[in-house]
């Protein structure tokens, strides 16, 4: 069973939901630490003058669980990112097919960065139609840190295999821990595919938010998203140098 671990993102990009789709449990590490000026309360979409940042304001956020961050409620961060996303993809082939699901979500009241992001990757995976089964670290009541945490989660769930980017696997991750534990580590092979966006005159963008995909391609986007292959076995993902 292969097993993916990642801190919730706001609007996650492309990269993120081909790890969610090429595993079988996918972790939210909504217990770990915030990260300033990381992925997990901002992502990019594009807009008629090129790549446009929502950011979601925090409220004292600094070392604290991603999970008990709090979202600034003394700013109108709703209205200005939905009216950004109505701007950039209002004429999008496949919007209006996913527009009540993400207005209800920006016209809901979130107080919790997590469950924001909880909300949107449900979303999101549900348009893509991504069946992973996604489960809270803070469910799971493993305790440690860095990879012994991983290891530990991995444990609890029954991995064979653990899925990471190549960024961790050349900067923090010990891949010997993973070996000594029985999980075999494996690297995400994967490069961001073009398709159809808005404002083509800009070129094409890669890395943005998933909605990109999903608003201009609609039922094409996960076969995009996974280079038109089927979800991988552990032997077609590419195992870590020893």
């Amino acid at each position: 069973m292969i097993v993916a671990i990642h801190q919730p993102h706001y609007l996650p990009w492309l990269r993120y939901l081909h790890k969610i789709a090429s595993c079988d449990v996918f972790v939210l590490l909504d217990d770990a630490q915030y990260t300033k000026n990381g992925w997990q309360n901002r992502n990019r979409i594009k807009g008629p003058n090129g790549a446009l940042l929502l950011t979601v304001p925090l409220r004292a956020a600094a070392f604290r669980p991603i999970g008990e961050v709090e979202i600034n409620p003394q700013t109108s961060w709703r209205e200005k990112h939905w009216r950004s996303i109505v701007q950039s993809y209002g004429k999008a082939r496949y919007f209006h097919q996913h527009r009540e699901t993400f207005e209800r979500i920006y016209a809901g009241e979130w107080g919790s960065l997590a469950a924001l992001n909880f909300g949107l990757l449900r979303a999101l995976t549900q348009g893509f139609g991504i069946s992973t089964q996604v489960v809270a670290s803070s469910d799971l009541g493993v305790p440690g840190h860095g990879t012994d945490r991983l290891v530990g989660l991995c444990r609890q769930l029954g991995a064979s295999h653990y899925l990471t980017g190549a960024f961790a696997v050349g900067h923090h991750l010990d891949a010997e821990s993973f070996a000594a534990a029985g999980v075999t580590l494996s690297v995400q092979d994967w490069a961001c595919p073009a398709y159809q966006q808005q404002f083509p005159q800009l070129g094409f963008i890669p890395e943005l938010s998933a909605i990109d995909l999903l608003f201009n391609e609609g039922p094409r986007s996960f076969e995009i998203l996974m280079n038109r292959y089927p979800h991988p076995a552990p032997e077609s993902v590419a195992p870590v140098p020893s």
